[in-house]
């Protein structure tokens, strides 16, 4: 038996040990780059048959003559081109209709995160069963379909049996009859059943928040609006845009509460957004091209409008 002399063991010691070897599995491939792409072919499958063909057949019918003559096989089916994108902007009263889907939508978006953000606040200021209480309301507001929820809310408001005219004394004033009336009593009940996303979405993200933060920004004798403006709102950023971009794209497809509200866009079409007119034109008037077109206007213009709103939050140096 040999025994290492002293100066023999520090170099043995010393020497560098070759790493471990880790036995390989069998049936365990290397990673390909096409692999995280089989995972997502099923969900490709299916936003490819429900969302990708539809808007290929609307863009393609938006580009046909295609009325109750093609429908029926009495005349042939014919290209259009953009005829009907030229007829349709020439049309003054889409002009109309499109500018009054714009004001109505922005102020729809901005009236529900307004008062989702402030209820959101609210949530963190008050106990615990008055939490659960406006929680539970909200989320019941949420879960109403929008056709029952527009159907109570012009009960509330009927001139006759309406109990708001009531207990405000206007007698049997009409909310529906006038044009800005019409739309604010829509707002207010898309602002109903929207807000309790916006509420939920960023009292979750409050609670994210370290306390210590608030906490500091009270110290230093912050009020509330000025810890939500420079503390909150800015940490809640990511939050705040994507609740305000499914707004966007809720608010201006509104066509259920419209529709049912103002009877099919109120008096004379004086409430029509572009929903509600793109279903006139291609199911009451068998225009089916030209509600086409709409369809596709209405989609570029959100397609627009996410897009910009997220290159102007890259620019910030904001990540999402």
């Amino acid at each position: 038996m040999t025994t290492q002399t002293p100066l023999a063991q520090k170099q043995a010691a010393a020497a560098p040990r070759p790493a471990p070897r880790t036995a390989r599995r069998p049936g365990i491939r290397g990673h390909r780059p096409w692999t995280p792409w089989l995972y997502l072919l099923p969900a490709l499958a299916v936003i490819g048959g429900l969302l990708v063909y539809p808007v290929y057949q609307l863009g393609l019918i938006s580009f046909l003559e295609y009325t109750q003559a093609q429908v029926s096989g009495g005349e042939p089916t014919s290209f259009k081109g953009f005829g009907n994108y030229t007829a349709l902007f020439a049309d003054p009263q889409f002009r109309q209709v499109l500018l009054a889907t714009v004001l109505f939508a922005a102020a729809c978006v901005v009236t529900t995160l307004a008062v989702g953000c402030a209820l959101a606040v609210l949530l963190t200021r008050v106990r615990a069963l008055p939490r659960l209480v406006l929680m539970l309301a909200a989320l019941g507001a949420w879960a109403t379909p929008a056709i029952t929820g527009s159907t109570v809310w012009v009960f509330l408001f009927d001139p006759d049996f309406g109990p708001v005219n009531k207990l405000l004394g206007l007698g049997d004033f009409s909310w529906t009859y006038g044009r800005y009336s019409a739309f604010a009593l829509v707002l207010l009940e898309v602002v109903w059943c929207s807000f309790p996303f916006v509420m939920v979405t960023v009292y979750a993200g409050i609670k994210a928040i370290p306390s210590e933060v608030l906490e500091a920004a009270a110290l230093d004798g912050a009020s509330q609006w000025r810890i939500w403006r420079t503390v909150m709102a800015p940490m809640l950023r990511p939050i705040l845009v994507v609740v305000t971009i499914q707004s966007i794209i809720w608010d201006f497809k509104v066509f259920t509460q419209i529709y049912v509200m103002t009877n099919g866009g109120g008096i004379a079409g004086q409430n029509l957004v572009l929903n509600v007119y793109a279903y006139q034109k291609a199911f009451a008037s068998s225009e089916y091209s030209l509600g086409s077109a709409i369809g596709v206007v209405m989609l570029l213009i959100l397609l627009a409008v996410t897009l910009v709103y997220l290159r102007l939050l890259r620019r910030q140096g904001e990540e999402l």
